[in-house]
């Protein structure tokens, strides 16, 4: 029997791994310099959350949900988003009797059951921010400011900056009026699933990906043009925050995200370079969010970036990674009857902090080089008769070939000496 991976995921093999190292290091950096600490939370919930959070006329819900029953008969669903999961923790742990505002960020796995496509996976993993306690324009342009960071800490370029606001429940009611209507008209071209969106939640059609619904919706009306008097101010001040900063950006109307709980600031981060599907970061304002799922009526905002899909643009800019030294020291010993020595040596060069391996599969010692060699190792430690006679070991520099032979505890000082000058 061949059994292979689950479509829509892969492995992350030895070889790739310090990449994401590499991503995952700067993220937790670029987090620390905003103030941002990293929460953790499980990598399943309770269905009624992502029902009552996301929302029940998202594609998530209807389409793309890994739910089941566990034996206890409680309905269970695997994290298709990390908002919601966020906030009932804030909820929960009452984080909001803390001073606010709360600023967290998290790294780990969703799933999704949807088309596999160029970076995007049915597993795939997201950094995600969330700020919670303050409706302040400034902490949106904070996020956004993060994410463009961010960005330029790994090199990405050719990003563009889009944003929306999408306004409070009090500017959709004409403005969904104004929506129902134009999209009324046109109803017979519409595809089947914006039908059922123009009856339960008429914005969500602004979100389809189908061609045809994509070019009725360019001349439909704009959510902008609607905004009552408080949104219009938060959308102008945060206009404001992200010149002061520098960052240039496009207002687009037509960004209204796929989750049932953003309000006002919505936004997109673009890349030419991962194919079709060209953002690599978005989110928004999610101010009822928090009082849906049972906690106090408390304001939110945040963003989620998948890990492969910044990955991908990594890699479509050629950009490098640069690649971890494998071991500090490989041990090679000439005779069987020396590995007791060398295994303990080998101890002694761990116990300093220092990584290091030896040969497990009796091979030549000629071989051993080779595998020292293939294992990019800077030093090699070399015990023979001499070495075990005199309970002293070989060293030998594997960049430039020298040579020297000491006890094991003057070569460990002498390199520890070399890194602190």
């Amino acid at each position: 029997m061949n059994i292979k991976a689950p479509r829509g995921t892969r492995d992350v093999l030895p070889e790739d791994i310090y990449k994401w190292h590499y991503v995952e290091n700067i993220i937790r950096k670029a987090c620390s310099r905003f103030g941002f600490e990293e929460i953790r939370t499980p990598v399943f919930e309770n269905t009624e959350l992502f029902l009552r959070g996301v929302g029940d006329t998202t594609d998530i819900v209807q389409k793309e949900m890994y739910t089941f029953n566990d034996k206890g008969g409680r309905s269970i669903t695997l994290k298709p988003e990390g908002t919601a999961s966020v906030a009932r923790a804030f909820v929960e742990n009452k984080m909001y009797a803390k001073p606010q505002p709360t600023k967290l960020y998290y790294i780990y796995p969703l799933f999704r059951y949807e088309r596999p496509q160029a970076g995007r996976l049915r597993q795939h993993h997201q950094f995600g921010v969330e700020v919670f306690g303050t409706m302040d324009p400034s902490i949106d342009a904070e996020i956004i400011n993060l994410a463009m960071v961010l960005f330029d800490s790994l090199g990405i370029k050719g990003l563009e900056l889009n944003i929306n606001s999408i306004g409070c429940p009090k500017c959709r009611v004409e403005y969904n009026k104004a929506l129902k209507q134009y999209l009324e008209d046109r109803v017979d071209k519409l595809c089947k699933d914006c039908n059922e969106r123009l009856a339960r939640n008429p914005l969500r059609v602004l979100d389809c990906k189908n061609k045809t619904c994509k070019e009725i919706v360019d001349d439909a009306p704009v959510i902008i043009d609607y905004l009552c008097g408080e949104c219009d101010e938060h959308f102008d001040k945060l206009k404001r925050y992200l010149d002061t900063v520098g960052l240039s950006y496009k207002i687009n109307p037509k960004i209204v995200r796929g989750l049932d709980y953003y309000t006002k600031t919505v936004f997109e981060i673009i890349s030419t370079d991962i194919g079709a599907q060209g953002t690599v970061c978005g989110g928004g304002r999610y101010d009822g969010l928090v009082s849906e799922i049972g906690g106090p009526d408390v304001p939110g905002i945040g963003f989620g970036l998948g890990i492969e899909r910044l990955l991908l643009a990594i890699e479509n800019q050629n950009i490098t990674i640069p690649e971890p030294q494998k071991f500090d020291f490989f041990v090679v010993c000439m005779k069987e009857d020396y590995k007791m020595y060398a295994f303990d040596i080998l101890q002694k060069i761990r116990y300093q902090g220092y990584s290091a391996d030896m040969d497990h599969m009796s091979r030549s010692m000629r071989a051993q080089f080779k595998y020292a060699d293939k294992l990019d190792a800077k030093y090699v430690i070399i015990i023979g008769d001499d070495e075990v006679k005199n309970r002293v070991v070989s060293l030998k520099n594997m960049e430039t070939g020298e040579q020297i032979q000491k006890q094991l505890e003057d070569i460990l000082s002498d390199i520890k000496n070399r890194k602190d000058d």
